[in-house]
């Protein structure tokens, strides 16, 4: 691909309106604080809740993986067109290690197995620059907006334009690894933009969808819909919960007992395939005070003592998605926290009178038992040197979905309706 600007290297990278042809420019911003919030809310809109600058500034803060953000506003003969949004992460090859896992135990290559050791040798040294056109702590394409009134080949040959330079910029401060674009409903277009660049395109592990079905006003209207073996399943679910009180928390009450919803968070984070990006201490509440109504936790009390919680967004699309959870693994399977969790949460899409609940990319046979369906989500990953050649097929497999067995608890007349 024709780029049009080059690279700078020094602070001049940040002055504004860099020309990139000329009709087009840009500027790029450090932090979330520096943004042009007018023109960057003009072109995301009400519908884009994680690019909010507040939300992305919150961002900033995310530990475990050293974490840095560019912010990128494309302009079209001087009036802002697109806004774009970029993570860079910094592995040290000890958490490089403990983020790939099993997945270098069964290295076979004499070239795998000298890396192997390169990792266990140098565990504080920083390895991997993974630069990511979106956000790692969410599912879903929340990478960029483009003004609509440019075409999809146009807006994305000007992505990838704007992502080559900002991204050989980063090299100043480290040795930048691979680009990640990410994720997307279906491929972006037109394909062969992307095999040119020498993007790999790939699935990571789906989101679940439930649809409401018309008609349904309450969990039991829900469950209703289901075979007879699934029906008593969730009777049987839901009698386990006995004992358990479930209620919102408002801000005062996520302030107070923030310390008891980290720690059951850390119980879920500590058992995740792929250990990214941990939140910050203060994320829920910093969240809640942001988002307001939009944003709501769910607690669970079993004696007055919170076990779990559930935190959703009632997004502005009339959807929910879920967010972090957090449980005790020592109660789950006696009171089945985590699927009496999954129905709270279409509960409150029905009470809300939503007609999907997004349940994110995880536990896909689980949530397929309460009614989801799933949804693939393509990435695009371009390798920038050796090192991340040698390592692609695996880090890809880390991020891809394992095998697993899709469950359908509806009756077959309202699958055939559905069809």
């Amino acid at each position: 691909m024709f780029s049009f600007c080059k690279p700078l290297t020094s602070k001049k990278r940040y002055l504004p309106f860099r020309q990139l042809d000329e009709q087009f420019s840009f500027t790029i911003f450090e932090s979330a604080d520096g943004i042009h919030k007018t023109e960057w809310l003009e072109i995301i809109g009400e519908q884009a809740i994680f690019l909010q600058p507040d939300y992305l500034k919150l961002v900033e803060t995310c530990t475990h993986t050293k974490i840095t953000a560019r912010y990128v506003i494309l302009y079209f003969k001087g009036k802002a067109c697109a806004a774009i949004y970029f993570q860079v992460l910094d592995f040290k090859a000890g958490t490089f290690g403990e983020i790939l896992g099993g997945q270098m135990e069964n290295a076979s290559t004499k070239r795998l197995k000298i890396f192997e050791n390169y990792l266990d040798q140098n565990k504080n040294e920083v390895l991997l620059r993974l630069f990511t056109c979106g956000n790692n702590l969410v599912s879903g394409a929340w990478g960029f907006v483009f003004d609509k009134s440019l075409s999809e080949e146009k807006a994305n040959a000007l992505l990838l334009n704007i992502i080559e330079l900002v991204s050989k910029e980063e090299k100043l401060k480290g040795v930048l690894s691979a680009i990640l674009i990410k994720d997307f409903k279906a491929p972006l277009r037109p394909e062969s933009l992307f095999e040119e660049e020498k993007y790999t395109r790939f699935f990571v592990e789906p989101n679940l969808i439930v649809e409401i079905p018309a008609g349904v006003k309450s969990l039991d209207d829900y469950t209703a819909l289901f075979s007879k073996k699934y029906r008593n399943r969730s009777k049987s679910i839901f009698k386990s919960f006995e004992g358990i009180e479930s209620r919102f928390f408002d801000l005062d009450e996520i302030i107070q007992h923030e310390k008891v919803l980290y720690r059951l968070y850390e119980e879920i984070f500590a058992h995740a395939k792929f250990k990214l990006i941990k939140l910050p201490e203060d994320y829920f509440s910093r969240v809640k005070a942001l988002f307001k109504e939009r944003f709501r936790i769910i607690v669970f009390l079993l004696d007055q003592e919170i076990v779990a919680f559930a935190s959703i967004f009632l997004m502005p699309d009339h959807s929910v998605e879920a967010h972090y959870i957090g449980f005790s693994y020592a109660l789950n399977h006696q009171y089945n926290l985590y699927q009496n969790m999954l129905y709270k949460i279409i509960n409150e899409a029905i009470v809300n009178q939503r007609s999907m609940v997004n349940l994110g990319s995880t536990a896909a046979e689980i949530k397929t038992t309460v009614g989801a369906k799933a949804e693939d989500l393509n990435c695009y990953i371009k390798p920038q040197n050796a090192i991340s050649r040698i390592i692609q097929k695996p880090f890809i497999g880390l991020l891809q979905p394992a095998a697993w067995i899709p469950r359908n608890p509806f009756k077959e007349e309202l699958e055939a309706v559905k069809r």
